[in-house]
């Protein structure tokens, strides 16, 4: 189950700057026929401090680019972030009944992670899901304050550089929150599971080890397994979070690259690969799509 997608980004990253430069990710230019250049960059939203620095190449194109544009600024408004959260992730109304096998599993994750249960009483189970998923990765070594989508607003931000915004944090949540009660539950228990059969710690070293060493056959092998993901969470992902998202991205991309050139988008790396995603769609509309790695 490919929740790795979807993180909320909080907090400042401190990212030590000691590892080799090497290329991350997966990077495209995009271009109009005789018209403006724009740069597409994966990211991915946890980080660990081997990711960085990032290579001379796309560090140049991030200097020299006159807007960056990310999905959303994690370095923003902290209060759009708040209210979001508050609309989309929490509610008041007693929670959908938690069968009690479910409640121990999830009360034994809580302890697992150091998480009061009184924290995330009011959280619904979609955001609760997501929750431990965020932990699950740092267990493994991946930490949201060292995402990728951090590290780059922290630069553009100490640099003067202006950053767009392609998505929001509520219209993100907001998709999460479309899920019934029942849904969510079971949003909630394939998390759970995935956990507990070791399959999200896989899916961490998997997914980082792909974008760390910027693998095509690796991420497009990604791009495949969330195709064929079968299960409730696993068609939610594909088909809301990424082929639901993919066209507005696109046409946001579109956009900007028609305002300035030879700016960069970083966006989420499954974004980037497979049958439906964002470069496929600008080749479709007649753009010249080159992978560079």
């Amino acid at each position: 189950m490919f929740f790795s997608l979807f993180f909320f980004v909080v907090g400042s990253p401190d990212a030590a700057e000691q590892a080799p430069a090497q290329n991350r990710g997966a990077l495209f230019k995009v271009q109009q026929q005789g018209g403006q250049t724009i740069y597409l960059f994966g990211t991915i939203h946890v980080g660990a401090r081997d990711f960085y620095p990032l290579e001379p190449r796309l560090a140049g194109l991030l200097k020299q680019a006159p807007v960056l544009a990310l999905e959303i600024d994690p370095l923003g408004d902290p209060q759009k972030l708040a209210r979001a959260v508050q609309r989309h992730g929490l509610s008041n109304k007693p929670a959908a009944a938690m069968p009690p096998a479910l409640r121990q599993r999830l009360d034994r994750l809580l302890r697992q992670y150091n998480i009061e249960a009184d924290a995330v009483a009011s959280m619904k189970p979609w955001l609760l899901a997501s929750l431990l998923t965020v932990s699950e990765f740092a267990t493994q070594g991946y930490e949201a304050s060292l995402a990728v989508d951090a590290h780059l607003s922290k630069q553009a931000h100490a640099a003067g550089q202006k950053i767009v915004e392609l998505e929001s944090a509520d219209s993100q949540m907001a998709l999460f929150d479309r899920m019934t009660a029942a849904e969510q539950l079971q949003f909630l228990q394939e998390a759970i599971a995935g956990i507990e059969d070791k399959e999200q710690a896989g899916q961490a070293r998997e997914i980082a080890d792909a974008w760390r060493h910027a693998d095509v056959q690796a991420l497009d092998a990604l791009a495949r397994k969330a195709e064929q993901d079968d299960t409730f969470s696993g068609r939610f992902v594909q088909q809301v979070l990424l082929e639901g998202r993919n066209p507005a991205l696109a046409d946001s991309v579109v956009n900007l690259m028609a305002r300035e050139n030879n700016s960069v988008a970083a966006i989420g790396v499954l974004h980037l690969v497979g049958k439906t995603s964002v470069p496929e769609l600008l080749r479709k509309r007649g753009l010249t799509v080159e992978r560079i790695y």
